[in-house]
């Protein structure tokens, strides 16, 4: 009997608790919705001349010759660099001073025909000219003579060529100059 009396006062007392728990209010609450998302992040370059690429040698003379690179606006903060191969002749006939703001690769880790700068991230275009003053000068020492052993195969040529790659390799440690070129290297 006694524990008849246990059961049913237990039996009572779930019922009075289920009935009374389920007519309380709690306290409770939900925050808004916070979404991340995480776009892509790019360096776009150009690289443009405004002016002839067939230009006439005459001796002592500067001509125009403007390449320029531009990184685009929104790029990610990046090394520049621009190559300037010359054909094997150049030298003998021509001259050029590289713009200010690059510097030449030491010849063991970077080539010594590539230059390089650092360019913030920017919200604008940022234009860089190649050549100092955006000209060529043919050597006065150039002759009609040396001229005329010239074919259209042999007369001398200036390609520039544009690299960007990222600065940084995480969020504070920047690549070397050389480490940069490297991971520009197709």
């Amino acid at each position: 009997m006694k524990k008849k009396k246990i059961v049913l006062f237990l039996a009572i007392a779930l019922i009075i608790v289920g009935v009374v728990g389920g007519t309380l209010a709690w306290l409770t609450d939900k925050s808004d919705e916070v979404k991340n998302t995480f776009s892509p992040s790019d360096i776009n370059i150009t690289l443009t001349e405004s002016e002839d690429l067939d230009l006439k040698m005459i001796p002592g003379h500067t001509m125009a010759k403007d390449p320029k690179v531009t990184v685009e606006a929104d790029s990610e903060a990046n090394y520049l660099f621009v190559k300037l191969d010359k054909s094997a002749n150049f030298d003998t006939y021509m001259t050029y001073a590289m713009a200010d703001g690059w510097t030449q690769g030491n010849g063991t880790d970077i080539p010594a025909n590539v230059y390089y700068r650092i360019v913030a991230s920017n919200t604008s275009d940022q234009e860089f000219g190649v050549l100092a003053g955006d000209t060529v000068t043919v050597k006065d020492s150039v002759t009609k003579d040396d001229m005329n052993v010239l074919t259209t195969d042999t007369y001398p040529t200036l390609t520039v060529t544009a690299y960007a790659t990222q600065l940084y390799k995480d969020n504070t440690t920047e690549f070397t100059a050389a480490e940069a070129w490297a991971n520009a290297q197709p």
